[in-house]
């Protein structure tokens, strides 16, 4: 009977170790998938198996590298459970590794179900990265940075300001995303707000009006399966009351027009980027002429991902000032890298992965629609004449510090590792696909980690950034300003930005920020109407989805698309 069992079990595992495709897809589709749970299931595995496991080199325990194609789960999850339990059976897996190592794995009979479900998607994910590492390159880091964020001892105050209208009756409510304010002839701040879904709005007396619905101005416009699509940013020329002249970015279907920026013939397009300029005659009204409206920039994608992301004139400088009435473009790179394709960003002479900095009202680019300014760092040198600097995976927001208007920051949307903020330099280089924050990314290794620096790396011209986290705090870092408003004396000067899906809100001293510095960073409680706050109880489970706004008197503003509210910052206390 044991001959018979041994024997039944044998023929199980060569199954799990040699089956078909078939069996090797039925292996795998039951393990959850998901942003938030698969950073939670990182949170569990750096607690309790990253001093003893890794995905591409033996540690104190074995590789976990394939594991979930050749096992079945619910193996997987009973060993975990209790190890001691299977290889005291006579498990012969268990046994031979028990064999391997000396040692019993640590029980975890404490774990919940669903943690054990959480921590298995993280494993699943990693481990099938680990497959594709074409190099064999050790040293992944799971964790790479080991510090925990501290929390800051005050307490940063929210008073609800407005709710956006509900947009879908498919969560999230809203999907409001950009906020821009600026200062009227009668000396009046007017205050917008977008909708990816198609539609701006003007908040007056606290409540949302329709200013423009691009959706219904244009056949083509998606904004559908979301995920990166529809009416991306918008942008007040800063002479706005006497020109009527506002910029928006938004979504069209592939090959609805011929692109100005083209993906080499053979390469897959998904979506097009088109950026408009608008104009009206009465800038106090919601009217704007179709006839009078012109596209100045179409940008083919490669992935709904990564597209273009902010869209903004720097709202500190002066008339006489190099940046006056120029505007600045973050653009992704599409997936280009991830998708074998990383000789197209990181590249000075393509769009994708940069910033362009362009004159709107100027004629002198290749499509005619546009200015080049002259002191742009690759006019008359190699590279393209728009791009004020490169090398980004996803730059999210683009903003500026008002006390000192030429210090520009741009966060930068990590892979799967490192989030981190830039202070960027005329035609500087960022690294990626190459690096991810401080460390090193290779994209024949295992493209869900990152890898240590060595003395030769440093030496490289990529400019590291000056603040970062990983992805144990946190999935996508969410960019905002630095406070220099006058009524929040404990602010003055720290930069305000969180994370994207959960909703954690951090501040950082970026007042005296420099290049080849990191930054520390702090979480921040909320409070709102005298009760603590947390972001993601909002709609647990689901993406909160923060956004950051900053007003013309300095004041900030935080919102969320989960539930569509924009609150005020009133106190940090």
């Amino acid at each position: 009977m044991i001959k018979l069992l041994n024997y039944i079990f044998l023929v199980t595992l060569c199954i799990g170790l040699n089956s078909c495709n078939e069996r090797k897809s039925q292996i795998n589709n039951n393990y959850l998938r998901g942003e938030l749970i698969v950073q939670e299931g990182m949170v569990l595995f750096n607690q309790y198996c990253t001093n003893c496991h890794n995905f591409n080199n033996v540690e104190i325990g074995p590789s976990l590298g394939g594991i979930t194609n050749k096992l079945e789960k619910q193996w997987i999850k009973e060993f975990i459970k209790n190890p001691q339990k299977i290889i005291n059976r006579g498990d012969e897996r268990a046994v031979a590794q028990f064999k391997k190592f000396g040692v019993y794995m640590p029980s975890f009979t404490f774990l919940e179900d669903q943690e054990l479900e959480k921590l298995l998607a993280f494993i699943n994910k990693l481990s099938k990265a680990e497959k594709k590492n074409k190099s064999n390159r050790p040293g992944g880091l799971i964790n790479p940075i080991k510090a925990s964020i501290p929390t800051s001892e005050h307490r940063l105050v929210l008073e609800d300001f407005v709710t956006i209208p509900v947009s879908s009756e498919i969560a999230p409510d809203t999907r409001i995303n950009t906020m821009r304010t600026f200062k009227s002839m009668g000396n009046q701040q007017r205050i917008f707000i977008s909708d990816l879904r198609g539609k701006l709005y003007e908040i007056t007396d606290k409540k949302p009006e329709v200013y423009l619905d691009l959706k219904s101005k244009y056949p083509d416009f998606i904004d559908a399966p979301g995920f990166g699509t529809g009416f991306g940013s918008f942008a007040f020329h800063p002479n706005f009351e006497n020109n009527g002249l506002l910029y928006t970015t938004h979504t069209e279907p592939a090959g609805t027009k011929t692109a100005d920026y083209a993906i080499p013939n053979g390469l897959e397009v998904t979506l097009q980027w088109i950026l408009t300029e608008w104009k009206t005659s009465n800038p106090e009204a919601a009217f704007f002429d179709e006839k009078q409206k012109r596209e100045l920039l179409r940008v083919d994608m490669s992935s709904q991902a990564h597209g273009i992301q902010d869209l903004t004139f720097n709202p500190f400088a002066v008339a006489e000032s190099a940046d006056y009435g120029l505007l600045f473009i973050g653009i992704g790179d599409g997936s280009l890298a991830l998708s074998g394709h990383p000789e197209l960003c990181d590249n000075k002479n393509n769009i994708w992965g940069s910033i362009f900095r362009i004159d709107p009202l100027g004629t002198n680019s290749k499509n005619g629609k546009y200015g080049i300014p002259a002191d742009n760092p690759f006019v008359d040198k190699e590279g393209l004449d728009e791009i004020w600097s490169y090398g980004f995976r996803n730059p999210h927001r683009i903003s500026w510090d008002a006390d000192t208007p030429h210090k520009m920051f741009v966060s930068n949307i990590g892979q799967h590792s490192v989030e981190e903020i830039n202070l960027i330099e005329k035609g500087g280089n960022y690294g990626w696909p190459y690096r991810e924050g401080t460390f090193i990314y290779d994209l024949n290794a295992n493209t869900e980690l990152v890898y240590k620096t060595t003395l030769e790396d440093t030496l490289t011209s990529y400019i590291p950034p000056i603040v970062q986290y990983d992805h144990d705090e946190g999935n996508a870092i969410s960019g905002g300003f630095i406070y220099r408003g006058p009524k929040i004396k404990f602010l003055k000067g720290n930069y305000l930005f969180g994370d994207i899906a959960r909703g954690t809100i951090f501040i950082s001293p970026l007042e005296h920020a420099q290049n080849g510095k990191l930054f520390p960073i702090e979480k921040v409680n909320i409070e709102n109407n005298g009760k603590l706050m947390i972001l993601s109880d909002l709609r647990p489970g689901e993406r909160v989805d923060l956004r950051f706004g900053q007003d013309f008197f300095g004041d900030l503003f935080v919102f969320t698309k989960c539930n569509g509210k924009v609150y005020k910052v009133v106190d940090y206390k």
